[in-house]
């Protein structure tokens, strides 16, 4: 494993100078299926096919594994489905057609993912999913993923505490993903669970749908705001949605810092740049966190120790326990985030200011 973390937090900021917005574009070449090619022309060839790069999370990881990987001298061919999974799925048969040594998802959804693996499976060539889990195990995989359930729990647990301290129930609003895709079920779960722990703090729960659309969690925000005004304590399965609440709340005078009487107790997921500058300056209480240098480390250590022992069927699912970052313990944990040392890369202070 040393040999290859030693370069992510380098190409991880990168990555953050090139893709600090979201959603972010894909590269034009990787739409054409282009392949990175090492100097030794009898290096290993992996296929790396993912659904899009919409967000900093996604940019983050493709570019840590692509560079990391083609600096061993390992042939990379690049696949962008544009989040089309029957198109993944022609991308994958086309790189086992090209007898690839081993394959490397970002999948649209769970079970666009089985489907992928199984033939994988049948080609005997060795598969690794990123973070988007497959809906089952039915067939044999290399899986790294976040335990969505439990950090997401973890972070609106902090939150549910913070409103215990106002003496009243709170109206709670949540973001919800896309549930075709298995890590949006489980931060679902994750807040529910605390939601039906504390039945005497919290109103009935609005529900704003968003599939991973940034334009649709926008109008889906708007019209649930405009509907339930009194909306104190909100939950987004994403942080890359944090612009458009803000563009949502700004305007209601609910955009407010901690300890102000209209702050809306805010908290999300992912642990992204954007989610540690707004928790530096005090207007999210916290943030479930995945921990992407661990989960790209370990999917490509994985993956080359397979091709290096000729395992053509690879069974391992490898859990990322993650963490929830709060105010509460910001100055323990805040550079244990992978968004906040991209972001102390970049010259900016972790050191919090407001409230004083």
């Amino acid at each position: 494993m040393k040999r290859l973390s030693a370069v992510l937090s380098l190409l991880l900021l990168v990555a953050f100078t090139a893709a600090c917005a979201a959603p972010a574009a894909a590269p034009a070449a990787e739409n054409e299926g282009t392949a990175s090619t090492a100097a030794d022309a009898d290096a290993r060839t992996i296929c790396f096919a993912y659904q899009d790069l919409e967000t900093e999370f996604w940019v983050a990881g493709h570019k840590a594994i692509v560079e990391t990987l083609t600096g061993l001298g390992i042939n990379v061919i690049e696949r962008n489905a544009n989040e089309d999974a029957n198109k993944q799925l022609e991308q994958v048969k086309d790189c086992i057609a090209q007898s690839v040594d081993g394959i490397i998802i970002i999948p649209q959804d769970g079970e666009s993912a089985v489907t992928i693996v199984g033939e994988a499976n049948k080609a005997d060539i060795p598969i690794g999913v990123f973070n988007r889990p497959p809906a089952d195990d039915s067939n044999p995989a290399l899986v790294i993923v976040a335990d969505n359930e439990v950090i997401a729990q973890q972070a609106v647990e902090y939150m549910a505490e913070e409103a215990k301290t106002l003496g009243r129930k709170v109206t709670p609003l949540i973001m919800v993903g896309d549930l075709g895709d298995p890590n949006a079920v489980g931060r679902r779960q994750g807040f529910y669970n605390v939601i039906e722990a504390n039945p005497d703090l919290f109103n009935e729960v609005i529900e704003v749908p968003t599939k991973w659309d940034g334009a649709l969690a926008l109008s889906n925000l708007e019209a649930a705001m405009q509907a339930n005004p009194e909306v104190d304590f909100l939950f987004t399965s994403s942080d890359f949605m944090y612009p458009m609440i803000r563009s949502v709340l700004e305007p209601l005078n609910k955009w407010q810092v901690a300890g102000d009487e209209n702050h809306v107790i805010l908290g999300g997921l992912d642990g992204d740049s954007r989610a540690c500058q707004l928790m530096r300056d005090g207007y999210v209480d916290a943030t479930g966190v995945q921990d992407l240098f661990f989960e790209a480390d370990t999917i490509m250590n994985a993956m080359l120790e397979a091709i290096d022992a000729g395992e053509t069927q690879p069974n391992n699912w490898m859990d990322d326990p993650g963490f929830a970052l709060t105010q509460a313990n910001w100055e323990e944990r805040a550079e244990d985030m992978w968004g906040c040392k991209l972001f102390a890369e970049t010259g900016e202070s972790l050191e919090r200011s407001f409230g004083e």
